[in-house]
């Protein structure tokens, strides 16, 4: 409901765009609920020019980590909403008594071989190479829930792009891809010709955060023309040494590691004058139930959990989308009502601290709330400097947070551990070759800044890319439109049938 309403059942929409400096991997997505665990797909955008700033490819190969899920996603998403704990954990095929987590993970739809969910090995993707050849792997996340770490057992990656963005080339044997990342690695097939083990292994925070159960898929890459019987090699695949379960450092320093290229036409601005500055926290806190001004909160029934950026949780609009409330007048009036979103949290605090996670009630999380709900946006001058520090948090939980942003790429400028310290942490930015990307992997009781030109006129989510996050409110709208934006097409989509009362909206 931000720059369209959903499209109808039994309609059909068309979308024309415009693709600006961009080559690489992207991917689409369903934007409705959780729709999106099977509603996705890659977009492959090739260079103009037909040639690569490294050497071509023999193949390049699509690689899709998903999730299977055997709930009604439908009814994830309102107990999210709702405050993150399923009311029916029996629905849980996984045993987990929350009943909100998927079943395993998929690659490319396969549950792999070392997964029984049917009560015998599943399917694997089997991805067949030829000795010397060079292959790259176009890699996306489109998993709701986890970060994955990625491997091929006895294989060597070069990542050489990420979100449809040449990098500086990075060598490395294992790479972590957030929700709704993606990556471009070549990967040369000069193992000795046997069957390699392809493994996508989900990481979460170690206790005291709430424990899910082990995600894990797995293909095959399998070397063309050999015997399954060959002399130097085993009976079954090879395995990768995965990283642990709860080693989140292993994300951090890969995407630490990662560098642009240098010479981007906008590095030159972002050097300059910042027009806008933030600091986001994004963390979890409680709301009343029904609205009510005042409760108790901390882990009572008289109150919610919901997510949020600088403690306020995002309400989404119902009536209509908000470049249609634009268009016809109603943009704060009868139909939403918008607030600011803060520069900064309302209170200072060791954001960090893990004593933070138990919700514990009179406890410290109480004197830090509260929390709020409403529809926030943040309005950007066309083409203004935008500088963001998003601040992880340990309020009642210390996940990651993959922070994506419709309509623009970014920089990268540094990532860190702790609390962001505005005269410290300025001087490790990367302002000569920082990384161009439109998701940042903000890291575990850690920071991330980021800058980015507001060129693109139109009302844009920025969002968490954890769907659980997204459903329980971390996200906001930026706002920025030119003298001469006008709405797109989209933006006439919302209809009476998706307002829910059956009531009409008014256009004047």
């Amino acid at each position: 409901m931000i720059t369209q309403c959903p499209i109808q059942p039994n309609t059909t929409f068309t979308y024309k765009f415009h693709v600006d400096g961009q080559e690489g991997t992207l991917w689409w997505h369903a934007h409705v609920s959780l729709l999106r665990a099977t509603l996705h797909g890659i977009i492959i955008i090739r260079p103009k020019s037909g040639s690569y700033p490294f050497q071509k490819p023999d193949m390049e190969v699509p690689i899709v980590i998903g999730e299977w899920w055997q709930m009604d996603l439908m009814k994830v998403d309102k107990d999210f909403a709702n405050g993150g704990v399923s009311d029916d954990p029996a629905a849980d095929a996984t045993g987990d008594t929350r009943g909100d987590n998927p079943a395993s993970a998929t690659i490319n739809g396969k549950l792999g071989d070392l997964n029984n969910c049917s009560g015998v090995a599943e399917d694997n993707f089997v991805m067949t190479v030829e000795h010397g050849k060079t292959y790259m792997l176009r890699l996306v996340n489109a998993a709701l829930f986890s970060e994955y770490y990625f491997k091929v057992a006895g294989h060597k990656f070069t990542v050489v792009g990420a979100d449809a963005n040449y990098i500086r080339p990075y060598t490395t044997d294992v790479v972590a891809v957030a929700p709704g990342e993606t990556f471009d690695i070549l990967m040369v097939a000069d193992a000795p010709p046997c069957r390699y083990y392809m493994v996508a292994k989900a990481n979460q925070p170690p206790l005291p955060d709430p424990q899910i159960p082990e995600f894990i898929s797995n293909g095959i890459v399998q070397y063309k023309n050999t015997p399954s019987n060959a002399d130097n090699c085993r009976p079954e695949p090879l395995m990768p040494k995965m990283p642990d379960q709860h080693d989140t450092l292993a994300s951090f320093y890969f995407h630490g590691n990662l560098s642009g290229l240098p010479g981007h036409p906008l590095l030159t601005q972002i050097k300059g004058h910042v027009n806008e500055h933030l600091l986001i926290s994004l963390g979890k806190g409680t709301i009343c139930k029904g609205n009510k001004p005042s409760c108790k909160r901390g882990g009572s029934n008289e109150s919610i959990e919901v997510a949020y950026m600088n403690n306020v949780s995002f309400r989404y609009p119902e009536k209509m989308s908000l470049l249609e409330a634009r268009q016809y007048g109603n943009m704060n009036g009868a139909y939403m009502v918008l607030q600011d979103l803060p520069s900064r949290p309302p209170r200072s605090f060791n954001f960090t601290d893990p004593m933070l996670i138990p919700v514990v009630p009179g406890g410290e999380l109480e004197r830090l709330e509260p929390s709020r709900k409403a529809t926030t946006v943040r309005r950007f001058a066309h083409n203004a400097t935008v500088e963001v520090v998003f601040q992880s948090t340990a309020t009642m939980q210390s996940d990651s947070n993959p922070m994506h942003l419709h309509g623009h790429d970014f920089f990268v400028l540094a990532q860190g551990h702790g609390n962001y310290d505005p005269v410290r942490d300025v001087r490790r930015y990367n302002l000569v070759d920082p990384l161009l990307k439109n998701t940042v992997q903000v890291p575990r009781l850690g920071w991330a800044a980021i800058r980015f030109v507001a060129d693109n006129p139109g009302a844009w989510f920025l969002h968490c890319h954890f769907e659980f996050h997204i459903a329980m409110g971390m996200s906001t709208i930026t706002l920025s439109l030119s003298l001469h934006f006008s709405s797109p097409s989209a933006a006439s989509l919302c209809t009476a049938s998706f307002v829910g009362d059956n009531e009409e909206v008014e256009r004047s």
